[in-house]
């Protein structure tokens, strides 16, 4: 039997909750509960749970593209209820799009023995497509939960869903 992840991508308050820095949106937070529910699930199966969390400097790059979110240590830059790991589970921060840049993730999926992640989160164009782009070039099966996933721009949603699964190879889930 192969070994499952589940890979949370930025359930963060920044970018889910109305009053946060880079507000994705009313229909980003809709995936919210979906979201909870893969995770409960994934934890039920015993799948290895990471979550990945977007964590800046202040003088970050990345703020001429994007205003200023996720400040390291800031309550913007933590998880919204229900998606703080347990024990056994994996907290990683990045600073950048893709979950695999500056992080350990490929090292744990590696010792895990880890061959399919699934994927949730936001945005479906930009973190989550690139941590998907991640996967396929380390060869390890990624299933995107279209629920489950959201994004601030709908045709970027869409493209990105059209994308991871007819460029990057990835399951669609509902």
């Amino acid at each position: 039997m192969s070994r499952r992840a589940l890979l949370v991508i930025d359930m963060l308050r920044d970018f889910l909750d109305p009053a946060g820095a880079l507000y994705c949106g009313d229909q980003a937070a809709g995936i919210v509960p979906q979201a909870r529910r893969l995770l409960q699930e994934h934890r039920q199966q015993g799948s290895l749970i990471v979550f990945v969390a977007d964590s800046h400097p202040p003088d970050d790059l990345e703020f001429q593209l994007f205003p200023p979110h996720c400040l390291t240590g800031t309550p913007g830059a933590a998880p919204l209820p229900g998606f703080q790991p347990r024990d056994g589970e994996h907290w990683l921060t990045k600073t950048r799009y893709s979950a695999f840049y500056g992080t350990e993730l490929a090292d744990i999926l590696r010792r895990q023995q880890v061959e399919e992640v699934h994927l949730c989160g936001v945005c479906t164009s930009i973190c989550v497509m690139e941590t998907c782009s991640g996967l396929r070039n380390r060869d390890l099966k990624a299933v995107v939960h279209q629920e489950a996933v959201g994004d601030f721009d709908p045709q970027a949603h869409a493209f990105a869903i059209k994308r991871m699964r007819n460029i990057l190879g990835a399951v669609l889930e509902p």
